[in-house]
C-alpha cells in the first residue's frame, strides 16, 4: 500500500465494488425481507447505450462487500433495457420498472431531422416485472406501464408511435399508493435530449393487487404539461427526485441546463405543483448544479440529505447557448467530481412544510478531474449510512460516517462543535511557524519510488479588523518560498503558495463587505482550496462557475520559514491541522 489517501472514505477508490460487465449505471439498492440488499444495475460490455444494454440484480448479505452473481431481468438481452428502479410492496414482492425496446427500433432521427441517432435505450415501453423470491428470480413475462400522453409525446418527431423517456427517481409511497417517476423526452437532438420534463405514475393498488394484470396507474400531474425548468430556464427538465414531507407535502429536485438545481412542491399528491425554482441555501443563496443527477433523499431520523455538484450558474447556460464555439474537448456532462451533501430540515411556510438547506460539505471526489460521480442511492441500516456512486465503469457503495452527516444537520443550528487549533493567537504578532501537511511527497512505501499525494489538508481561520487589507499572513521567505495570505483590492482572498518548483496564487470569490470571519480549507485528498466567509461556502456566485479550486500538482509543501508574520489587519488567527467542514467554520 503507497501513501495516497487509504483512509480517506470520501475517495471513491477506498469503496466496495459492485460487479458489472463494463458499462455500469444507476446502482440502486433496496433492503428485502430476508435481509439482503438487493442491487439492480444498467450494464453493458461496450459504452453506454450500446447494444446489448441490460439490466441485473444482485444480492448482498453484507453491506456490499460481496455479492451474488448478477441475474438478468430480461434473460436473453437481445433488446435492450435500460435504467431500472426497484419498489417493494406490503408482501414483500419486489417490483423491477425499466425502459424496453420493444419493437426493436434501430435508429431514430433527431427532432430537426438533421440528425440520426443509433442509440436505442431511451425509447419503447415502460414495463415492469416482479420477484417473489427476494430478487433471486424475476418473472417470466413483462408487464407494459400504461402512460399518459403529454403535449411533448404527441409532438415529438413521430407524433408519439415512438416515445422517449428514461428514469432515475426512486419509487415512493404516500397513503397507500405507490408513485413511480418518469421523464418524458419531447426532442432528441443537441445533448441527445434536447427537451424534457417530469411525470409521476401512480398506482392505488400496486402495493396490494397480486395480479399483475390488475395494477392499474394513473399518470400524474394533472394537464398536459409535466415538470419542467423555471421560466427562462431552458428546454431541459429532467432526472426528477422526490422525497414526502410530515404534513404530506411532496418535494421533488432535478436538473436542468441552466446552471442551478431546480425544486418544485405539490401540495394534492401530485397532481398540481408550485411553479418551479431554483433550489437555495438557508441563507438565500441559490445552489449551483452542472446539467447532473441532483438527488434529494429522506432520512430515517426525519432530515434530509441533497446531492449535488456545488458549481454552475449562468456558465451552464451559456455553455449551451453557445455550441459552436471551441470548447476544448468539454462536454455538456463533465465536471461531476467531486460530489457534495447540504444538510435538510423542514420549516413551515404558508403553503405548508418546505425544507432549508444547509452550506456544501464535499463527500465523494476521485483524484482524476475527468471521472464523473453520479446516480447514486441512499441506504441506511442500523444507524449506518452507505452512498452507492457510478462514474459508468465502476459502481461501488461507500459507508459514510454518521458523524459527518450529524456534523452537516448540526451546522443548520451552529451547533457543530469546532475542533482544537494547533495555533489560536491574536494580531499583530510573530507566530512560530507551524508545520503544515504537504501536497506532494516521495512514496518510500512499495516497490515505485515515485511521488504520491499524501492526503490529509490544514484550514486558516482569520479574523479581520475592519479595514483589513493586504498582506495579512506572511509564511514565505527571501526566496519568495512558502505561503502567504492577502486581501486584494477587490476583497479576494489570495492564498499564495510558493516554492522551487512553482507559484500558484488561490482567490476566493470576492468577500461580503461585512465579512468577520473567513476560513481557507485546503483539502489534501481531492487537492481543492475552498473558501468560506462567516459559515458561508464562496461559490464563486456570478463571477465564477467554482468557488472551488484545484491545488497545482507541481506544488510539493508550503513549509519553509520559522516564524510567520501576522498583520494588524489580522484581528486573530486560527490554524487547524486538518481541512474543516464548512459547519466548522464559525
Amino acid at each position: 500500500m503507497d501513501l495516497t489517501s487509504a483512509d480517506d472514505w470520501r475517495d471513491i477508490a477506498q469503496g466496495r465494488v459492485i460487479p458489472s460487465d463494463g458499462y455500469c449505471d444507476q446502482p440502486y439498492i433496496v433492503k428485502t425481507d430476508d435481509g439482503a440488499w438487493l442491487c439492480c444495475l444498467t450494464t453493458g460490455s461496450r459504452h453506454e447505450g450500446a447494444p446489448g444494454q441490460h439490466v441485473v440484480t444482485m444480492r448482498s448479505f453484507d453491506q456490499g462487500r460481496t455479492w451474488s452473481a448478477p441475474v438478468k431481468v430480461e434473460p436473453d438481452c437481445e433488446l435492450e433495457n435500460s435504467y431500472a428502479v426497484m419498489l417493494k410492496a406490503n408482501s414483500g414482492r419486489i417490483y423491477i420498472f425499466y425502459g424496453h425496446n420493444s419493437d426493436n427500433v434501430r435508429s431514430i432521427v433527431s427532432h430537426d431531422g438533421q440528425s440520426v441517432f443509433t442509440r436505442v435505450d431511451s425509447l419503447g415501453y415502460y414495463v415492469f416485472k416482479y420477484s417473489d423470491d427476494h430478487g433471486r428470480s424475476w418473472s417470466r413475462q413483462r408487464h407494459v406501464v400504461p402512460v399518459r400522453a403529454f403535449q411533448c409525446d404527441r409532438e415529438n418527431v413521430y407524433q408519439g408511435n415512438i416515445r422517449f423517456f428514461w428514469n432515475v427517481g426512486r419509487p415512493f409511497v404516500h397513503d397507500g399508493s405507490a408513485y413511480i417517476p418518469l421523464i418524458k423526452v419531447g426532442r432528441m437532438g443537441a445533448g441527445f435530449f434536447a427537451q424534457s420534463e417530469g411525470a409521476l405514475l401512480r398506482s392505488v393498488n400496486l402495493l396490494s393487487e397480486t395480479d399483475p394484470e390488475k395494477i392499474s396507474f394513473e399518470t400524474l400531474p394533472d394537464g398536459d404539461v409535466g415538470l419542467r425548468s423555471p421560466a427562462g430556464g431552458g428546454p431541459v427538465a429532467e432526472e426528477q427526485s422526490y422525497v414526502v414531507l410530515s404534513d404530506g407535502s411532496f418535494c421533488v429536485s432535478y436538473r436542468g441546463i441552466d446552471g442551478y438545481g431546480v425544486e418544485s412542491y405539490s401540495r394534492d399528491g401530485g397532481r398540481t405543483w408550485s411553479a418551479p425554482q431554483y433550489r437555495q441555501t438557508a441563507s438565500g443563496r441559490r445552489m449551483k448544479n452542472p446539467r447532473a443527477a441532483n438527488f434529494t433523499w429522506k432520512c430515517e431520523n426525519g432530515k434530509y440529505l441533497y446531492w449535488f455538484h456545488n458549481h454552475g450558474g449562468h456558465f451552464i447556460r451559456d455553455f449551451w447557448a453557445r455550441p459552436s464555439l471551441p470548447n476544448g474537448g468539454c462536454s455538456y456532462y463533465d465536471d461531476r467530481n467531486p460530489a457534495w451533501l447540504c444538510g435538510g430540515r423542514e420549516e413551515d411556510s404558508p403553503e405548508g412544510k418546505i425544507i432549508v438547506w444547509s452550506e456544501p460539505e464535499l463527500v465523494l471526489y476521485d483524484r482524476d478531474p475527468f471521472i464523473r460521480i453520479s446516480y447514486p442511492d441512499l441506504v441506511e441500516e442500523d444507524g449506518n449510512f452507505f452512498l452507492t456512486e457510478t462514474q459508468k465503469n465502476i459502481a461501488r457503495v461507500h459507508p459514510i460516517p454518521a458523524a459527518f452527516l450529524e456534523k452537516i444537520w448540526q451546522g443548520m443550528d451552529g451547533a457543530c462543535p469546532t475542533p482544537t487549533p494547533l495555533l489560536d493567537t491574536p494580531g499583530p504578532r510573530w507566530p512560530p511557524a507551524m508545520r503544515l501537511p504537504s501536497f506532494f511527497v516521495r512514496n518510500s512505501v512499495g516497490s515505485r519510488d515515485g511521488g504520491v499525494r499524501p492526503g490529509g489538508g490544514f484550514s486558516l481561520q482569520l479574523e479581520l479588523r475592519p479595514d483589513a487589507a493586504g498582506m495579512l499572513l506572511d509564511g514565505l521567505d527571501h526566496n519568495d518560498h512558502g505561503f502567504a495570505v492577502r486581501l486584494s483590492p477587490q476583497r479576494e482572498l489570495e492564498l499564495v503558495l510558493s516554492d522551487p518548483w512553482g507559484k500558484q496564487v488561490l482567490a476566493s470569490p470576492p468577500l461580503p463587505e461585512q465579512a468577520v470571519v473567513v476560513t481557507i480549507l485546503v483539502d489534501g485528498g481531492p487537492a481543492l482550496v475552498s473558501f468560506v466567509a462567516d459559515g458561508c461556502f464562496l461559490d464563486g456566485g456570478e463571477d465564477r462557475q467554482f468557488g472551488f479550486q484545484r491545488l497545482a500538482s507541481f506544488l510539493r509543501h508550503p513549509n519553509w520559514v520559522f516564524q510567520w508574520t501576522l498583520s494588524k489587519a489580522v484581528a486573530n488567527l486560527r490554524v487547524f491541522n486538518r481541512c474543516l467542514m464548512t459547519a466548522e467554520c464559525r
